[in-house]
């Protein structure tokens, strides 16, 4: 992959709102309020604030986050929200299943079974540089390993939100899900709140139907790990490289 010298993803923000400031537990004024900063604003983050998330904050995300478009209006998205004593059980069940070596077993693919040049370089880049900026060496088979087992663990995030969708669902359920997930995410940062969507947790997809009592017919889409994020940590400052406008957009 072809390394471009462009300005990193803070940067872009404020290119696209001057005076946008990262949000470390201050104001909403000091949240991003135009809708283009806030979409470049938003990333992964991967640690979190020892701060509860209000039922009524997530409440309010999810409530807007359902205005997604959807065919014919069906709406097929479902979430289930954990937090408290049922994410402590559930990440104990996770994990002990991880440890005694159990392959993840997810409902669906999320990618091709081969990657060009391009995205397999981006998914090497991507990993080396969370395993870098959580004080680990890329090439360590163990750190990476156990960064794996984090998100069992939902990065001890306060929150989890687990998406499904029917069991007959088609491609384009899960372009409607995606809609409604890209508006949960936005609108957690709206409110002050950091998340990463994990398909990895998902691989666990009958661990977590057992343990949240989601109906078997219910196909595991992903999950997001929610929170206030703690900006001091490293890996949370680390942005993977994103391609060029004219990488993916072609004007005819």
């Amino acid at each position: 992959m072809t390394v471009h010298d462009e300005p990193p993803h803070e940067d872009l923000a404020k290119e696209l709102t001057p005076d946008l400031v990262t949000y470390d537990g201050g104001t909403d004024s000091d949240l991003p309020c135009d809708g283009l900063s806030l979409i470049a604003s938003r990333h992964c983050k991967r640690a979190f604030l020892d701060r509860a998330v209000p039922r009524d904050v997530l409440a309010e995300v999810l409530l807007a986050a359902g205005q997604a478009p959807s065919g014919r209006n069906i709406q097929p998205w479902r979430m289930t929200v954990v937090t408290g004593s049922p994410l402590d059980a559930l990440t104990r069940t996770l994990c002990e299943g991880f440890d005694r070596g159990e392959p993840p077993r997810p409902d669906c693919a999320n990618r091709t079974p081969t990657l060009d040049d391009t995205a397999a370089e981006r998914a090497r880049t991507a990993l080396a540089g969370v395993l870098r900026a959580k004080g680990h060496a890329p090439d360590d088979p163990s750190a990476a390993r156990a960064h794996l087992r984090d998100n069992l663990r939902f990065y001890g995030a306060p929150a989890a939100l687990v998406c499904h969708v029917p069991g007959d669902a088609v491609p384009g359920t899960f372009l409607e899900a995606g809609l409604f997930l890209q508006n949960v995410m936005l609108g957690l940062v709206a409110r002050g709140l950091g998340s990463c969507p994990q398909f990895s947790v998902a691989g666990y997809a009958d661990a977590l139907r057992r343990k949240l009592d989601i109906d078997a017919d219910r196909l595991i889409v992903c999950t997001l790990a929610v929170g206030y994020p703690d900006e001091a940590a490293p890996v949370n400052r680390f942005v993977p490289q994103r391609a060029r406008l004219e990488e993916y957009v072609h004007w005819s």
